[in-house]
Order: structure tokens, then C-alpha cells, then sequence
């Protein structure tokens, strides 16, 4: 059956039609391109005589809020565009009456902050679909992002290219290099690239554009203007090297460590459209932290990824939600099996070493995107002795493994695309192997107006080889996301053995249901609104495997935007009665569940301009339950607030609390071979965090990020779920199970790029992490004793230098 399911979905992918076709961007504005015999000096003062007598990108137009509008007479934009063998240039003269006004704060890489910038969109193989932006703020600040499928922006993503800027008497100049390295292109004597200019004006509170990005329908990436006859321009050798060197120190209860890694990074391109990046000994020492927090509930907590190989150019690897990056090189898949009475664990990897990873992507002209993905780990072990022989064994806890995604994504009308992917999981020796597929749709008409998108999907688990277990997905949805209203309809099932885990994520499976929304949305500014928008979902949902109602959930949200930059929205949810075959712990299939009572959920948000020193964002929220379980009401409470202060242009803060509370909650906590035991609860958490930056220049900084979230839950009452019911009933069950929990970690962070591509960091980091029972302590007692447990201190400096091929090769 697997066999057969994946030839048929081959023979679909390869003979679908590929249909080329702009129908949303008939009068794209166009210029000729200028080719220049010498480059100009990129300083930020247009005085070099190559940009005399250049076409010019001028008459912009508002994309929003007030879309289509003309840029005024005060702030006008001129943008010229030369090219040589090496590179493309562009200046960009950005008219503004108040010079001294205009918002420069500084930041590091990547981040806008409250400034004005210019942006620079590329699409070489003009498919709508596709660009890469280059951005320079009024601080001097660069940034850049590969967007993939329209709406998907890549900040993590980066080239190595160069600019200035001059804040001058008549407003503001950049000019930039773009060099060929940093792009994908054909290798053809004559070509026309899709570009766009886009110019953040803050004091204004608006976005303008060389073409004019119509909001009514489709996407901001079908909408690039035309740059014509680049001539001769030969795609060059795409080899750069991040060789690397870092040492770390480790301090934790009175025991120091040292360690020191040396390896590199590569990327290669293979062809004119497909790169191949690859890690070598990687080095992950100066990751951020993991939020993690106290988890009562039936499935895993996710984190963010934080490691750059797995954030950089993966979009193609992420479609259909098969790739949860933080499987590799995570915790180890098998639990260590000690005799407590007899044995004693000497030592154990509590995590996985990832040895080496490779990627490959591009796009080819007809717009078919390849990607291949390969990572390997190493084995795992614990060391136990056996305290009366003394003798000594190991327990292989993970073994030596494998990890492949390839994926095959097929984009066309620059609106839609199919798409093949399998991920593929091998493990050495006695361990479970897993595979699975995915072909992917999203399809819409030539106006972008309505769309069909969906999924089937299917896994193959094998941990007995002769008896794999085979699952399946299907999620398939009709939609209109075009104009002031719009709407989606939707059917999605996971039968009870479909199961991507081994590379992928997925909470709860055998489930199906009904889903949609439909919304109105604002487009033009009326009143005191730039924008607003007024949305109702549903999902009605039932278990697949036996098809059981399990229960409706329902909701109306609001969100706006006033045009003094004042952001606010809400929500008032709905569930019914339902029934929760999840939280007994004992797998959907064999009927157990547990009674959830119908629920209603009111919350509220909020935003300040950020535009101003001083703003705030905040947060509250409300929920009870209808009915009663056991005689005792549920409800839950809480709300957030998070200052933050722009001291000047190169300092803030921004202070982060965050409180919850639950009485009266009912959930698992023990089970025995008969009975399943259920506790009544009250959970009070608070999250303390402090985040903060001092940019000494665009390429030198120093972060501070902290943050203490501390989850206490002392247990009042235990009862005994009635198996052929869902309620509970009383028992004698008695065992501790109240919790203190606290996760606390300070990192320190300086950056300095002292050279295009290469930097210096130093990191520190303090944390502290405690668990036991003592639930009914104040928050400064629990503090006391958090700061009596051992802290781990961490030091680590990492030096990473680019090297480009073509630099090397002119230099040798």
C-alpha cells in the first residue's frame, strides 16, 4: 500500500501543468539597466559622476495605510541602479522636510527598531514568488531576509554586501552593493530582473513604493516593477568559508570545566540556482535559552530553534510541518532501565551530539524548488555499576542515526505550488526507523481571489521490521482571501497511527474535524482607523478512529490599528461540553476519557506607538467554566504587561511580567494498572523578564536578556476517573504531587563584526533551574531559597571569519 500510494503521488506531482501567467501586475513600471565600467565609492554621498544621466525610479506610491495614494511633494524618492561584473549598485535620495527628525535608532543586524529604511526587493527569475530584500535603516543598520510562497519572510537568512547612508540637509541618502554572490541567476546574455523599492517613512506613518502593491488582492511579492537588459553578467563561483574557533568555560557547583572547538561552514553554489550549506563540527555553545516552563498536560512543550543552521534557508524543508528541527541532536529516544536497590548511574549523556549537516536548495527556471536535507548524530550512552559486583555496563540510549528530508516543490501563476516531501529517520542497531510523506497543494486563481489548499500525508513507523505501522493525514480546505471579506472551509483528519515525530511534531492524533472562519477587514483608512478586522471561526471535532463527538469550539475576534498607532484587539471564545481522551494518558483508542465542562474565554490586548520613548504593550484574560465538577467552580485568570523605554538612540529596555492563575483545575496525576487518579488544583505562575540593548555602533553591541518564570501548584484533592463515564469519583489515593518550579537564566551578549561577514562574540550566562514540593512559599521566600541552589555560570568566545573564493582567488 505505502509503495503503490507514493508512485501515485509522483506520477500526480510530475504531471502537473506549469502555467506562467501575471495577471495582477499588467502596468509594472520599468527602467533600463546602466552598466558602468568603474564602481562608485559606497560612502553615502552621490558624488561620483556614474549616477549623472541613470534612469530614474521616482513617483512612488502608498502601500499603506492608505493604499494607492501619491508620496508627497515633501518626501519624494529617487532610486538609480548601475551594474558591472561584479555587482549591482543603488542610491536611493529620500526627500524629508525635518532631517533632524527622522527616527534612527540604532540596533543590531537584522533589527529595525524605531528608525525610517529603504528597501530593496530582487526577484532575478521574476516569479512573483521568490525575493530577497536588502534593507539599510536611517541608522546605517543592514538587514536582509529571503521571502519563500509570497508571505514567508527569512530574517535569519544573510549575505555579506555593503552600503552607507548620510542623513543630509534635504532629507536622507543610501547607496548600496549588492554583489552577484549574495543572488541567484541565470546564466544568460540578456535578463530582466522583478525589483521593487520600498521607503518606511515613521513620522508619517506610512510605507511607499516604486510599483504601486495593490491590497485588495494577492500578495506584496506579485507586485515588483521590471529592471531590463542586464547584459553579460556571468553568475560568479558562489564559495564562501565561516571557519570558526570558540572556548568555553563551565562553572556549576563548585566543579569548573573547559572546552574549545574549531570546524567551519560552507556554501557552495552547486549550480546558478541550488547552494549547498554545510556545518563541520558544529557549535552550538552560544545558543539562547529555552523558555521552558512547567508542563502538566498530556504533550511535549515546543521550543523555538535557535541554532542558525536550522533557521537559515529552510523554508522549502518546513512545508507540511514534517521538520521540527529540535529533534536533532535532542534528548536521548530511550529511557535508562537501572536496578534503583543495586545500581548506580556513573555517568550519562543527557544529550545528543550532532556530528555533522548538509543542505541543498535552489529553485530552477520553471520554478521547481529542490531540496535535499542530511544531519547525522552520535551515539549516546550510560554508564552503570552495579554497586555489590562493582562490575560496569552501558546502555546505548541513543543510537548513531540518520536524518534526510528531500522535497520537491513545484510553484506556478506566481500564486500557487504543489509540493512532494519525505523526511526519513535511521537509527543503527535495535531502534525505531520512521519515514514519511507528504504531497502538499496550494492552488489559486489568476486573480488571487479564491484558493484550494490542503495535504495528504503518511508515516511508516518501524520498530519490528516485519510489522511497520502505517498512518495516514488528509487536510484539505476552499477558500476567498482576496478583498474586504473572506472566508475558508475545511476538512483535516490524522488516523490513530499517523505519527511524524521521529522528525516532525505533532501533539494528538486520531482526530478529525470541520473547520472555517469567515472575516471582514478594513483596506483604506477610515475615521480614526488605518485598519481593522472582525473575524468568527468554528471547529467541530470527533475522534477518527471511532468517530465520537468529542466537541464544538467557536469564537469571534477583533483587532484594529488607529492612526495614531494605537494597536488593540480581542476575543471571546467558546467550547462546548467535550470530551478529553488525551489527558487520561491511556492513548485515544480504548475509550477512556475525561469531561471537560462547556467553557467561555474573554481576552483583550493592546499596543502602544513605538515610535515614542515610552510604550506598552498588555494583555488580560478571563476564563470559567459553566458547570461544576465535584461542586467546585473553574476559572482562570491573568494578564500581562511589558514596558519598554528607548532611553536614546542607542539604549533600551523592555520589562516583561507576566501572571496566571487557575483554581480550582482538574488533572492527571498517577495511574496504576486499574485506576486512573486526578487531582484537584490551584496554579499560580509568574513570568519575570528583562530584555535590554546598548548598540555602540551597526555592527557592535551589547545584549542583555533575562528572564525567571516560577510555576507553583499545590493539590487539594484527589479523585478516581470513572473509566466508562469521564467523571470523577472519590478515593483514598493520598501520594504528594505538589510542585515548585523555577527555570532562571541571565544571558550577556557582545557582538562586534569587525569585518563583512565575520564577528567576535562574547557570551555569558547564569542560570538556575529547581524543582520540588514546596508549593505554598510567597514569591520572596521562594526566591531566597532559588538563589541557595547551585548556579551555573558560562562563559564562551566564539570567532567566526568570512572568506569569499573570489577574494581569495584575486588575492593569490
Amino acid at each position: 500500500m505505502h509503495n503503490r500510494l507514493l508512485a501515485l503521488i509522483i506520477i500526480i506531482f510530475f504531471t502537473t501543468e506549469v502555467i506562467i501567467a501575471q495577471t495582477l501586475n499588467q502596468n509594472r513600471k520599468r527602467i533600463e539597466a546602466t552598466r558602468i565600467d568603474s564602481a562608485p565609492k559606497i560612502d553615502g554621498i552621490l558624488n561620483d559622476d556614474i549616477w549623472s544621466n541613470v534612469p530614474i525610479a521616482k513617483d512612488f506610491v502608498m502601500m499603506r495605510p492608505d493604499n494607492g495614494k501619491k508620496e508627497p511633494n515633501t518626501h519624494t524618492t529617487e532610486v538609480k541602479l548601475v551594474y558591472d561584473n561584479d555587482a549591482i549598485y543603488i542610491s536611493a535620495l529620500m526627500h524629508d522636510p525635518e532631517p533632524s527628525k527622522i527616527p534612527a535608532e540604532f540596533t543590531n543586524r537584522d533589527n529595525f527598531g524605531n528608525s525610517d529604511f529603504f528597501m530593496v526587493m530582487i526577484n532575478p527569475i521574476d516569479d512573483g514568488q521568490n525575493p530577497v530584500m536588502f534593507i539599510v535603516t536611517a541608522a546605517g543598520t543592514q538587514i536582509d531576509s529571503k521571502v519563500s510562497n509570497k508571505f514567508n519572510e527569512d530574517y535569519n537568512w544573510s549575505a555579506v554586501w555593503e552600503s552607507a547612508h548620510k542623513i543630509t540637509k534635504d532629507g536622507w541618502v543610501v547607496e548600496m552593493k549588492i554583489p552577484y554572490r549574495a543572488l541567484r541567476f541565470a546564466n544568460k546574455p540578456v535578463q530582466s530582473w522583478g525589483m521593487n523599492f520600498h521607503r518606511e517613512i515613521r513620522n508619517l506613518n506610512s510605507r511607499y513604493t516604486w510599483n504601486h502593491i495593490d491590497n485588495q488582492q494577492g500578495a506584496w511579492t506579485q507586485y515588483d516593477g521590471l529592471i531590463e537588459n542586464f547584459k553579460d553578467i556571468i553568475p560568479p563561483t558562489r564559495l564562501s568559508f565561516y571557519p570558526y574557533a570558540s572556548a568555553t568555560t563551565t562553572t556549576f557547583d563548585g566543579e569548573t570545566n573547559f572546552d574549545w572547538s574549531a570546524g567551519m561552514d560552507v556554501k557552495y553554489g552547486l549550480t546558478e540556482n541550488f547552494t549547498l550549506d554545510a556545518t563541520l563540527v558544529p557549535d552550538f555553545s552560544q545558543v539562547g535559552f529555552d523558555d521552558v516552563v512547567l508542563n502538566l498536560g498530556p504533550f511535549e512543550q515546543q521550543f523555538t530553534e535557535q541554532r542558525q543552521f536550522f533557521t537559515e534557508g529552510i523554508e522549502l524543508f518546513t512545508k507540511g510541518n514534517l521538520f521540527y528541527s529540535r529533534r536533532i541532536g535532542s534528548a536521548p529516544i530511550k529511557p535508562v532501565e537501572v536496578d534503583e536497590d543495586n545500581e548506580t548511574i556513573l555517568r550519562s549523556d543527557d544529550k545528543v551530539q550532532m556530528l555533522n549537516a548538509v543542505k541543498v536548495s535552489g529553485r530552477t527556471k520553471g520554478g521547481l524548488g529542490i531540496g535535499f536535507f542530511n544531519a547525522i548524530t552520535d551515539k549516546t550512552e550510560t554508564t552503570i555499576q552495579n554497586n555489590t559486583t562493582k562490575e560496569v555496563r552501558k546502555e546505548t540510549t541513543n543510537p548513531f542515526s540518520n536524518y534526510n528530508i528531500m522535497v520537491l516543490d513545484q510553484q506556478f501563476n506566481q500564486n500557487s505550488a504543489i509540493t512532494l516531501i519525505n523526511t526519513n529517520v535511521t537509527r543503527v542497531g535495535d531502534f525505531r526507523d520512521a519515514n514519511a510523506t507528504g504531497l502538499l497543494w496550494h492552488v489559486e486563481d489568476k486573480k488571487s481571489t479564491y484558493n484550494i489548499d490542503g495535504s495528504v500525508k503518511m508515516t511508516n513507523i518501524s520498530d519490528d521490521p516485519s510489522e511497520p505501522n502505517t498512518g495516514y493525514a488528509f487536510d484539505t480546505s476552499i477558500g476567498k482571501h482576496a478583498g474586504t471579506w473572506r472566508w475558508e472551509i475545511g476538512y483535516k483528519f490524522e488516523n490513530k497511527d499517523y505519527d511524524p515525530n521521529d522528525m516532525g511534531i505533532l501533539f494528538s492524533n486520531n482526530e478529525q474535524g470541520i473547520y472555517g472562519f469567515t472575516g471582514y477587514r478594513l483596506l483604506k483608512p477610515k475615521g480614526i482607523f488605518n485598519d481593522y478586522g472582525v473575524n468568527w471561526y468554528y471547529n467541530i471535532n470527533f475522534l477518527h478512529h471511532s468517530d465520537t463527538y468529542t466537541g464544538t469550539n467557536s469564537g469571534l475576534s477583533f483587532w484594529a490599528n488607529t492612526k495614531t498607532r494605537f494597536s488593540f484587539g480581542g476575543n471571546l471564545n467558546y467550547s462546548t461540553e467535550r470530551k478529553d481522551f488525551f489527558e487520561p494518558r491511556q492513548g485515544s483508542t480504548n475509550g477512556v476519557y475525561f469531561n471537560r465542562p462547556e467553557r467561555l474565554n474573554i481576552n483583550h490586548w493592546g499596543s502602544s506607538d513605538y515610535r515614542k520613548k515610552m510604550a506598552i504593550d498588555y494583555d488580560f484574560w478571563y476564563t470559567f467554566n459553566r458547570q461544576t465538577i465535584k461542586g467546585v467552580n473553574q476559572m482562570s485568570y491573568g494578564f500581562g504587561f511589558r514596558p519598554r523605554y528607548r532611553f536614546n538612540k542607542q539604549f533600551s529596555l523592555i520589562y516583561g511580567l507576566n501572571y496566571s492563575k487557575s483554581e480550582n483545575q482538574f488533572g492527571y496525576v498517577n495511574s496504576d494498572d486499574d485506576n486512573i487518579y486526578f487531582g484537584q488544583r490551584d496554579w499560580t505562575s509568574y513570568n519575570n523578564s528583562l530584555t535590554g540593548k546598548y548598540t555602540f555602533s551597526p555592527i557592535s553591541s551589547l545584549s542583555l536578556t533575562f528572564r525567571h518564570n516560577w510555576s507553583k501548584v499545590p493539590y487539594n484533592e484527589f479523585y478516581q476517573l470513572n473509566q466508562n463515564n469521564g467523571e470523577l469519583e472519590n478515593t483514598s489515593y493520598t501520594e504528594q504531587h505538589d510542585m515548585n518550579f523555577n527555570s532562571w537564566n541571565l544571558d550577556l551578549n557582545y557582538a562586534w563584526q569587525f569585518a563583512p561577514g565575520s564577528q567576535l562574540i562574547a557570551f555569558y550566562r547564569n542560570s538556575i533551574f529547581s524543582s520540588n514540593e514546596n508549593a505554598t512559599q510567597n514569591f520572596f521566600t521562594n526566591l531566597d531559597n532559588l538563589f541557595s541552589e547551585p548556579n551555573q555560570h558560562t562563559f564562551s568566545v566564539r570567532l567566526v571569519y568570512f572568506i569569499d573564493y573570489n577574494n581569495l582567488k584575486k588575492i593569490l
